[in-house]
């Protein structure tokens, strides 16, 4: 007999299905989406958790007219298959493939895109206010799971929904994690089950339903086609299991919140073992916890893949995860600070961005000490232009009483972290995704001038000027194809009086190169050039251009915006 699955192209496809059928076809999109994500990866266990959610949603929902969007967005791979995508999830997270999350450009069916966390009620919201203005009928549905409840945003918008002309529905989607377990209040009354989610639903004037099974297609079409109690808007609270379908990652949902493409390994390879960035932040952290008994560190919601998970095991009781909150995190990072306590914040550099205003008003503008570390500055591979971390350095540069550190090894995090912790700098230490140049960790002691510009390689007439990981790997090749240019690694490119400058025996050079992995425009490249103002140099910037950049292995995403190690130094061949 032929599946089911294959004779879906539409959502409109869905409509017409019995309920013994969507049964059925919830069972082939979960093994398909298994197979599919184990062999091509992707977001896995968040995925298998939503099949008949979104079966149920396909059927009943007209997408003609009604809208649906996902949040957190990683949660979309079924909505993908049955919406014509299905030949393509192999694709995804792939360059020129599919994107992980919705994507407007991608599909008619992905009414908005949510990379980032707690933005679906808003934009729900804008859509069902528009459609009242412009006389449009329809029905306006946000899924709303993964820890998103915990996000300041979506309690903003709660505050709003009353003055929502048109009804709005709010499917929580409850399964106890984000990334790692959820956090808070609303976590712990929906775990306990008690009658305070329900009065909670009445407070923001919403009809509760549930909880729910999940799992049930016939459970969760029965709650969508309840009737309204008397509120417009509903809240409707199902219950799944992250993973749901395949028993490893039920067991260890954290860890398989996303796979990586398979890749046959070698296993006789040779060549030094390297950590992945993350993992020597984490062993550096639990050292310097030892050394300070006033040290305490804050994640919003990632203490796994920051790294810290290991500290908020040994240290409870300094550790805190804040959930998907990142503003109230940097807040509550600074009240730390003034209390007295040495304090280690650690974002992803992509989600910083969020917290712009309290960084400069609440830390930066009273000058509190508090170091701030930015996980997955630069370019971030698959999860494409939503979590490529371009623009940290544009607007940290200018924020005064800042020192900026950009490590280009394993030995100058530790040493730009034990020397912020030491002095209770201001600082911000941002390194990127991927491996870092070092087989073990090692307890470094800080330079002596630490943020002196290193020369890593003599030059004659043609310099450059580079901060993080990218130096080294510069250098590398400059002594192999020995060629007179100079470099000149930044391990700090600012510190509480400003921008760092260039070495003074850089003043004769007729060229000078500056290489960064984030944003060109308003960057460290732009802004070292616009301190020599006397300079007759021609200058040259490598970075991430003007544009957003899609999803990919780095390599190739560094060589499309030209600042792989061989387009630069093409490039500078060919002057």
């Amino acid at each position: 007999m032929a599946g089911l699955l294959e004779h879906i192209s539409c959502p409109q496809d869905v409509r017409s299905l019995s309920l013994d059928d969507l049964d059925r076809l919830s069972q082939e999109l979960r093994s398909f989406l298994i197979s599919s994500i184990l062999e091509n990866g992707g977001h896995f266990a968040a995925n298998l958790g939503v099949v008949e959610l979104t079966v149920a949603l396909h059927h009943y929902l007209d997408f003609e007219r009604d809208k649906l969007v996902f949040d957190v967005g990683h949660q979309s791979y079924a909505h993908k298959v049955l919406s014509g995508r299905k030949d393509q999830l192999p694709s995804i997270r792939s360059w020129g493939g599919l994107s992980g999350f919705p994507a407007l450009h991608e599909s008619p069916y992905d009414h908005f895109g949510t990379g980032h966390s707690s933005t679906a009620l808003s934009a729900i919201m804008g859509l069902a206010h528009s459609a009242h203005l412009l006389k449009r009928p329809g029905k306006f549905v946000a899924v709303i799971g993964d820890g998103a409840f915990t996000g300041g945003m979506m309690y903003e918008a709660l505050n709003n929904l009353v003055q929502c002309p048109k009804p709005v529905w709010i499917i929580l989607n409850d399964n106890q994690m984000g990334i790692d377990p959820n956090t808070g209040a609303l976590n712990q009354h929906l775990t306990q089950q008690d009658s305070a989610i329900r009065e909670w639903s009445d407070w923001f004037h919403l009809d509760y339903s549930g909880p729910i099974d999940g799992h049930s297609v016939q459970a969760i079409l029965n709650a969508l086609a309840s009737p309204s109690q008397g509120h417009r808007h509903r809240l409707i609270h199902i219950r799944t299991v992250k993973g749901k379908g395949y028993e490893p990652a039920e067991k260890e949902q954290t860890r398989w919140h996303a796979t990586a493409k398979f890749v046959k390994i070698d296993s006789h390879t040779e060549g030094p073992r390297k950590s992945k960035w993350q993992d020597l932040f984490g062993k550096m952290l639990l050292n310097e916890a030892a050394r300070h008994s006033d040290l305490v560190g804050i994640s919003p919601a990632m203490p796994s893949s920051c790294g810290m998970a290991a500290a908020f095991e040994k240290y409870p009781d300094r550790f805190f995860d804040t959930g998907i909150a990142e503003q109230h995190s940097v807040t509550f990072a600074a009240g730390l600070a003034l209390g007295g306590n040495r304090v280690v914040l650690n974002i992803y550099s992509t989600f910083l961005q969020r917290a712009m205003d309290q960084w400069v008003h609440d830390v930066a503008l009273q000058n509190i000490g508090l170091t701030l570390c930015i996980d997955r500055a630069g370019l971030v591979g698959e999860d494409g232009p939503t979590h490529h971390g371009a623009f940290d350095l544009n607007w940290l540069l200018p924020v005064p009483h800042m020192h900026i550190a950009t490590p280009g090894n394993a030995q100058e995090l530790q040493q730009a972290l034990r020397l912020s912790l030491e002095r209770r700098m201001l600082s911000a230490i941002r390194y990127p995704k991927g491996e870092a140049d070092a087989d073990q960790f090692h307890d470094w002691e800080p330079h002596p001038h630490p943020f002196e510009p290193l020369c890593l390689h003599p030059g004659s007439e043609w310099a450059i000027c580079s901060c993080g990981p990218i130096s080294f790997e510069l250098q590398h090749a400059l002594q192999q194809q020995n060629l007179p240019i100079a470099l000149y690694h930044f391990p700090w490119v600012r510190t509480a009086q400003g921008l760092i400058e260039m070495p003074k025996d850089l003043a004769g050079f007729s060229l000078i190169a500056t290489v960064e992995d984030g944003a060109l425009q308003g960057g460290w490249g732009q802004s070292l050039r616009a301190l020599q103002s006397q300079s007759s140099a021609q200058w040259l910037h490598f970075g991430i251009g003007d544009a957003f950049v899609s999803q990919g292995p780095i390599s190739t995403l560094r060589q499309q915006n030209g600042y792989d190690v061989a387009s630069i130094l093409d490039r500078l061949s060919h002057l």
